[in-house]
């Protein structure tokens, strides 16, 4: 990976809502706009993702998604409004971003969440793109949450049980902590979102625990340590609030529109790098969009799971290092 590198510009964007979103720039500043799209939803950008950019060749672009990171106000604050967090919101503000920064098009690269929000942003805005780099492809499908917070539980029997006890004080908008909603969305889910939004923090804080334990779980294959469990306080909390917030009302995306409609791509390179043993989010996603997006090309790395390795970077890398002299 290239060394890494400090951001040459930064600031707040008013997109409106009484929202105000963090960005920063690096790289080049004449280089090839590149956007990072970081993933959750709610985890914030990391100055780590700079480094699979050669900053001689590129203008990198970071920014914190609505309520996360340095954009305020953060999601956890009960006070925070959540209504006005939607991918629609989110891909509205990508457009302004690129808008602020006088971008013509830009290189989307991201992951996991990301990949979502990418595709929701390109899909809308075709003409504004240049190439797309994904790792651990995911579209927010009711079924891929389904999986993720009830159907993965089969491997993870213990774990699950105590995801589920950490439910049983919020209640689901029909009363209910488990079982599908009515529109498919996770009973789980909905239930931890109706805990993120308690008054009491005590009660937010035990959610956001056991939520960050069972994700832990699910990746625990992987041999990466307890990476949502070392969120700590508010990052946890605004991260926790954000993604039960999302996933208990399906993205705000009718079931399969971005496979659906990823026609809309064509003439857009992708790349996709999806891990085989990828517990929380099995390949199968990713071959969908690469069957519907002929452009894409898909590398299934047999020895990785949802937080890559060594060959994923590597992957990663030669893309990006591909797409610099595009």
């Amino acid at each position: 990976m290239y060394s890494e590198t400090a951001a040459y510009d930064q600031g707040l964007l008013d997109v409106g809502d009484g929202n105000r979103i963090h960005w920063e720039v690096s790289g080049n500043p004449a280089g090839k706009p590149a956007l990072v799209v970081h993933g959750g939803p709610g985890s914030g950008s990391s100055p780590r993702a700079r480094r699979y950019f050669d900053p001689a060749a590129y203008r990198v672009v970071l920014f914190d998604q609505r309520g996360c990171g340095r954009s305020t106000p953060h999601a956890s604050d009960p006070a925070a409004d959540l209504s006005v967090n939607t991918t629609a919101h989110l891909v509205a503000d990508m457009e302004r971003l690129r808008e602020h920064l006088g971008i013509d098009r830009w290189l989307l690269y991201g992951g996991s969440w990301g990949s979502t929000l990418i595709l929701a942003y390109a899909e809308a805005y075709p003409e504004r793109v240049t190439e797309i780099v994904i790792a651990a492809v995911t579209t927010t499908r009711r079924s891929e949450t389904a999986w993720l917070y009830e159907g993965v539980g089969r491997f993870f029997p213990e774990a699950h049980e105590r995801f589920r006890a950490g439910a049983e004080t919020g209640a689901a908008p029909d009363g209910h902590g488990a079982g599908a909603g009515a529109d498919g969305s996770p009973g789980l889910v909905r239930a931890y979102a109706a805990l993120m939004d308690h008054p009491d923090r005590a009660v937010r804080e035990r959610a956001a625990a056991a939520w960050c334990a069972w994700e832990d779980a699910v990746l625990s294959m992987e041999g990466m340590g307890t990476p949502y469990t070392d969120r700590v306080d508010d990052t946890r909390l605004g991260f926790v609030r954000i993604c039960a917030h999302y996933f208990a009302h399906g993205a705000w995306l009718e079931e399969g529109a971005l496979i659906r409609d990823a026609h809309r791509l064509a003439g857009i390179p992708g790349f996709l790098v999806h891990g085989r043993l990828d517990m929380g989010g099995p390949p199968g996603t990713a071959w969908e969009l690469t069957r519907a997006w002929p452009d894409a090309e898909l590398h299934v790395v047999e020895s990785a799971g949802h937080l890559g390795g060594e060959e994923t970077r590597k992957l990663l890398l030669t893309a990006l290092d591909r797409f610099a002299k595009g």
